[in-house]
């Protein structure tokens, strides 16, 4: 793939408090990711090692991969996860086809989530973790879901969720766009990992979720749970260093579990899962 890489420094005017948060959290990155570009398959191995070298990180994907486990149902089908490539879920779930949009060594297969090559109903689940948020085209991704996903079965899914309190954190501290007033469920698609809107699982899910169940007959969304505020900044995320030592896990989600009568408030991310009604084939 030849050399790797960074992106160049950007020259910005920003307001004083933005800019002091920006040189925040640029003292925070990890090193050996600072300016590395996104859409490299190599920065995807890169953070791979950082979730397994940060030891409070790696149990919020254990808490994450538990929630998306416990979700699947038994019976006939595969289980596919779309997007696997930094995280650990196939050890919690043997069998597991593990996905990436570009070659990378352990995935199983090579796909787009637009274009599955799966036959009709072959699947029982589809897990993705971060994943929806970078889909620019979602509603293709629906329309194949539709098809590759058996009456029965589910899609489960972590994303980021909007709330008063991650509206402040993504727009000031996160890398990534994050647009709530978007009018679109689509946007331009540059890249598999810089492409994104991470506001787009609460625009289709909160705000339009009529629209999303009018389209899309064939899913009832059975669970939506809005969740951690507070732990996922607290470890740094796959970007920046562990704030937090391992051992603080507990503590921090008990806090957090205290938190749920105003979690819509508070939630930084959303366990969101729909299952493909038993009656989908009918007309």
């Amino acid at each position: 793939m030849g050399k790797f890489r960074r992106e160049p420094r950007r020259k910005c005017s920003l307001a004083p408090g933005k800019s002091n948060l920006m040189l925040l959290r640029n003292w925070l990155e990890i090193d050996y990711l600072r300016g590395v570009d996104l859409d490299d398959p190599r920065t995807t191995v890169l953070r791979r090692r950082a979730i397994r070298e940060n030891t409070f990180l790696s149990q919020i994907y254990d808490d994450w991969y538990g929630r998306i486990v416990a979700s699947i149902p038994s019976g006939p089908g595969g289980v596919v996860e779309l997007g696997s490539g930094a995280g650990f879920l196939r050890e919690r779930l043997p069998g597991l086809i593990t996905t990436e949009t570009f070659h990378l060594d352990g995935m199983s297969l090579i796909v787009d989530g637009r274009r599955m090559p799966f036959t009709d109903g072959a699947l029982k689940a589809v897990a993705m973790t971060n994943v929806l948020h970078h889909i620019p085209e979602v509603r293709q991704f629906f329309t194949e879901v539709t098809r590759v996903v058996r009456p029965g079965g589910v899609v489960s899914m972590i994303e980021p969720w909007v709330s008063d309190w991650s509206r402040f954190i993504y727009a000031r501290l996160h890398h990534e766009p994050f647009d709530p007033t978007a009018d679109s469920w689509e946007f331009a698609s540059v890249g598999p990992l810089s492409s994104a809107n991470g506001a787009l699982p609460w625009i289709i899910f909160g705000r339009d979720r009529i629209q999303f169940e009018q389209e899309f007959r064939e899913w009832h969304v059975v669970r939506i749970t809005p969740f951690m505020p507070l732990a996922y900044l607290l470890s740094g995320g796959v970007s920046m260093r562990q704030l937090m030592p391992a051992w603080s896990y507990r503590a921090v989600r008990g806090f957090e579990t205290a938190l749920t009568p105003v979690m819509s408030h508070l939630a930084m991310f959303a366990h969101v899962v729909m299952v493909k009604r038993a009656d989908a084939y009918a007309d």
